[in-house]
């Protein structure tokens, strides 16, 4: 790795600038419904979801320096504005100790929408889930909801990655012997009454209700007239149904109760050091400001990038002189074991085999994957497999090499290579866009579609089919041929108007909070805190299963 020095970045520099617009702006979304539903939920006598995370959760330690790690912040940005919006989709989750254990919490928060399930919503928690469930990490629903958005039934009810999945995912995680416990803290009313009842262990506030059908309802459908206490409050089902462990007076003393109950839970191991001792490493973690260039026509060095990352004197690359457009080293992050694949931004050489003359040289583009590339990956990415090491995959990159040249060396062939050992990896995979994540390049690097265990991305990242202006001109000469179709003239000024519409709306969509927004990214994070990011979500991975075996099914070689 190099060591040279990094002069700290400018208070103008691009990254900078727009990392200071996302904490804006994240700080505005963890407001939720807004500072008069904080009053409102206040006047009811209960905590909101982020006051009831920030007093069940362990403070920072050593062994866990992240505090509560977020997901999904972004879920639901910019979508619902028709019924007013849905910061996070209503609901807060993420990872931090609870009595020492690391686990998954999941908290309705009641000042957006009552805490309803919007489609975000439910897509949200059951993408909690599956990272607690790749993690074996006990999970903790904080349940406060007045169940389905119902404007929105059919997009929230019905299918495999809807309301009904969560529930089905809690009857599975308790099959597989990872703890859920639910404490009801409001309202849990229709379906969402199985969320609780579903998990281990049930706690329960007074004040609180559970019922399929609240009051208005019975009345409505069977006629009967019965107060909330008597049909679903927290004495009744304490005393009378059965159906509560715990019955609390108030959030305060759930929370306690809570932190009580993972005191005595000896199915999960303490948060634990990491096996080796971490070393700074050889840039300052801020020097990523001055090295990363966001612009295709600027190039930097990703093997620079990574010496602020990664433990200095851990960097070992593999075939450092083959296939150089990939990055591929063993290294470790906060002491933390791992095997790196990363897109290089630079000019590379590249050497091939010749006739009497001897080898040839060619030029490698900037962020192309090319078919020695693609191999070497493959390869790399059994190895890890084989030695049982979790792999970040760190996306820069416009895709795979096309052309004569390439099609006929063979890059089909070579990238399904790639895509089939990564998917069958059987070790946590982490993505972590930092710039461009286009087209095939992104199923390579593990994108969305090949189950990462997380997903972690720089602000101003981008991901798409194609950037937007190579898609522009394609997009609007389809729309030009369609207006043509219908008779309609195309001057120079409706065809720049075209152009422009074309260009803003793609931009818009390959825009990271674009995807964010709909659950295709984890975590946006501040660029000079990577290195705790990845260090911290190889220490999730610590109890990853090691019961599978690695197959890659045929190999196209």
């Amino acid at each position: 790795m190099a060591t040279a020095s990094t002069n700290p970045a400018s208070s103008i520099n691009p990254l900078r600038e727009i990392t200071e617009e996302f904490r804006r702006a994240e700080a505005e979304i963890r407001q939720g419904g807004g500072l008069q539903a904080i009053e409102r939920q206040h006047a009811k006598g209960r905590l909101t979801a982020r006051e009831r995370i920030e007093r069940l959760i362990d403070g920072p330690a050593d062994a866990w320096p992240a505090g509560f790690m977020e997901f999904g912040l972004w879920a639901a940005h910019g979508m619902y504005e028709e019924f007013g919006g849905a910061p996070g989709a209503g609901v807060v989750t993420g990872v931090a100790p609870v009595s020492g254990r690391l686990s998954m919490v999941i908290a309705n928060d009641a000042t957006v929408k009552a805490g309803a399930f919007f489609p975000m919503t439910c897509k949200k928690i059951i993408r909690a889930q599956r990272i607690a469930q790749m993690a074996r990490l006990p999970l903790i629903y904080l349940v406060d909801s007045a169940g389905v958005f119902l404007p929105l039934q059919e997009d929230v009810f019905p299918d495999t990655d809807d309301f009904g999945r969560i529930f089905r995912n809690n009857a599975v995680l308790s099959a597989m012997g990872i703890p859920q416990i639910a404490a009801i803290m409001g309202y849990c009313v229709a379906g969402g009454g199985y969320l609780p009842v579903l998990c281990d262990t049930l706690l329960m506030t007074e004040g609180s209700g559970l019922y399929l059908a609240g009051p208005a309802l019975v009345k409505a459908a069977i006629g009967q007239e019965v107060g909330s206490e008597e049909l679903g409050g927290a004495r009744m089902h304490a005393e009378i149904s059965g159906t509560i462990d715990f019955r609390e007076p108030d959030d305060e003393a759930c929370l306690a109760r809570l932190g009580a109950l993972m005191d005595a839970e000896q199915g999960v191991a303490p948060v634990g050091e990491p096996p080796h001792a971490p070393a700074a490493p050889a840039r300052d973690p801020s020097g990523v400001y001055s090295i990363f260039k966001a612009s295709p026509t600027e190039q930097y060095d990703m093997i620079e990038l990574l010496s602020c990352v990664v433990d200095e004197g851990s960097w070992n690359e593999y075939k450092a002189e083959y296939g150089r457009s990939l990055v591929c080293a063993y290294a470790r992050v906060g002491g933390w074991p791992c095997g790196i694949v990363a897109n290089q931004r630079r000019l590379t050489e590249r050497k091939m085999p010749g006739g009497k003359a001897g080898p040839s040289a060619s030029v490698n583009m900037p962020g192309v994957i090319y078919d020695d590339s693609a191999d070497k990956a493959a390869r790399f990415i059994m190895d890890c497999n084989q030695r049982r090491l979790p792999i970040v995959f760190v996306h820069d990159t416009s895709g795979f090499m096309v052309g004569r040249d390439s099609e006929q060396g063979g890059i089909i062939r070579a990238g399904a290579k790639m895509v089939n050992a990564m998917s069958n990896s059987v070790v946590p995979k982490i993505a972590l866009i930092v710039g461009g994540s286009y087209g095939a390049g992104n199923y390579a690097m593990c994108g969305r579609a090949f189950d990462p265990f997380l997903t972690l991305a720089w602000p101003g990242s981008r991901c798409a089919v194609m950037g937007a202006k190579q898609a522009t001109g394609t997009l609007a000469m389809i729309e030009e041929k369609s207006r043509a179709r219908k008779g309609e003239a195309i001057d120079d000024q409706t065809h720049r108007q075209i152009l422009a519409a074309v260009e803003a709306s793609y931009t818009e969509q390959q825009d990271i909070r674009h995807g964010a927004a709909r659950g295709w990214v984890d975590r946006i994070i501040e660029p000079d805190k990577t290195r705790d990011e990845l260090a911290a979500a190889l220490a999730m991975a610590r109890d990853w299963p090691r019961d599978r075996d690695y197959k890659t099914g045929v190999l196209q070689v």
